[in-house]
């Protein structure tokens, strides 16, 4: 997988990317003759990169640039047939590419330590909501008014400027974070972060039994059993000791900390080698995914479903981030000291632009911001605001 320099427009080399071999086979569009498997997952991954908001546009989009239809290998397509497709594609199936997605990151930030040698990989465990119509999606029932699903995320952070998911699990909205605990926390080398909603007393025990790094804000019901105290050595730190909680004869450690707005933290840890600042620091970096939630739905439309069908939905969660693995992927392909947002940004504006011209803008040097010296500027009289004749204004009254 990899991208070639040419006179291809930008998006047709991000889309000829993606590792879609498996999905060549005849089988999967024998009833499909029209559009192929491979054809269907581009047109939604494009969809996500240049934020395609209804199916209305995906048919003017298409209609408007030949060269991504070539690309695509269609002559033309209705936004009813993307619809129906879409509901009936296999979540199995787009999950497999998504997974595909994330091994190729995985080899790209491979020599990547974590946020520090210390504390090495995190990976942050939670979940995002996506309000769903209330009217067509009753299947999604959380209450009269309100429909909605989740994603149950675990994101990988393998520096302080490069995250990525590795592991989604899409549910309705009444599933609760607790429920897919450990179906997302598995044996590996990675310090497993998460907030308050996953670390039941049986989670608990089950991460201690299976050795499971982990760091973990607790609520205040949690009983626990001071066995020993430790001083702390960092002034935002209250307390650091050796604990039991409930009826578990494991000991944890427990670090007790307050923020910059004076609220108080509880958190549980089997990593026993870090300092308490660096516990602090690790619980700090779980806000990661919720930026990275605000991220996908903001610049990917997440928000905006394609579908009021499950399988549908569930197809568009593991688009959406096949996507941004797909952005990360070009970004550390050229190397850009860019944020993701600012390498994003320029992405879309170049998305029907060549490759040598993304480059060009990408790698492009400010312009000199400095003017020199400057003269002290005069201070001018104020002058009055004109509000014109076509609108009404009317001015608060002075006490």
């Amino acid at each position: 997988m990899s991208i070639s320099i040419g006179r291809q427009t930008l998006i047709c080399q991000c889309l000829s990317s993606l590792p879609l071999e498996d999905f060549e086979c005849l089988l999967m569009d024998y009833d499909y003759d029209k559009l192929s498997t491979k054809s269907l997952l581009k047109i939604f991954v494009a969809a996500q990169l240049d934020k395609w908001s209804s199916y209305g546009q995906f048919e003017e989009k298409l209609r408007a640039h030949p060269n991504l239809r070539k690309e695509l290998g269609i002559s033309e397509i209705s936004g009813s047939q993307l619809s129906r497709r879409i509901n009936d594609l296999p979540t199995e199936w787009v999950q497999k590419l998504f997974l595909k997605v994330i091994q190729k990151i995985q080899e790209l930030t491979k020599k990547q330590t974590g946020i520090s040698k210390n504390i090495g990989y995190l990976k942050i465990v939670d979940s995002t909501q996506i309000r769903l119509p209330k009217t067509l999606c009753n299947w999604a029932n959380i209450s009269k008014e309100f429909n909605s699903v989740k994603m149950h995320t675990r994101l990988v952070v393998v520096s302080k400027d490069t995250v990525f998911p590795d592991k989604i699990i899409p549910s309705s909205g009444i599933v609760g974070d607790s429920e897919t605990a450990n179906l997302l926390v598995e044996t590996d080398d990675a310090t497993y972060v998460m907030d308050r909603g996953y670390p039941t007393i049986k989670n608990l025990e089950d991460w201690l039994e299976r050795e499971i790094s982990f760091v973990t804000r607790i609520s205040k019901s949690l009983r626990l059993y001071s066995i020993e105290e430790y001083t702390p050595t960092h002034p935002s730190v209250l307390r650091d000791a050796k604990v039991n909680f409930g009826v578990s004869k494991k000991p944890v450690r427990y670090i007790e900390f307050v923020d910059e707005q004076n609220r108080t933290y509880r958190i549980l840890t089997s990593r026993w080698d870090l300092t308490d600042q660096e516990i602090m620091e690790i619980y700090k970096n779980r806000w990661m995914i919720e930026l990275f939630f605000k991220w996908v739905k903001q610049h990917l439309k997440l928000t905006k479903v394609w579908s009021t069908k499950p399988q549908g939905i569930w197809n568009q969660m593991f688009l959406s981030l096949i996507a941004y693995g797909l952005a990360l992927i070009v970004k550390l392909q050229t190397q850009s000291t860019k944020t993701l947002w600012e390498f994003f940004q320029i992405l879309q504006i170049y998305l029907y632009k060549s490759w040598s011209s993304f480059l060009k803008a990408l790698f492009r040097k400010k312009s000199r911001t400095s003017r020199g010296r400057q003269k002290v500027p005069i201070p001018l009289e104020k002058k009055p605001i004109v509000f014109g004749t076509v609108a009404i204004c009317k001015e608060k009254r002075k006490k």
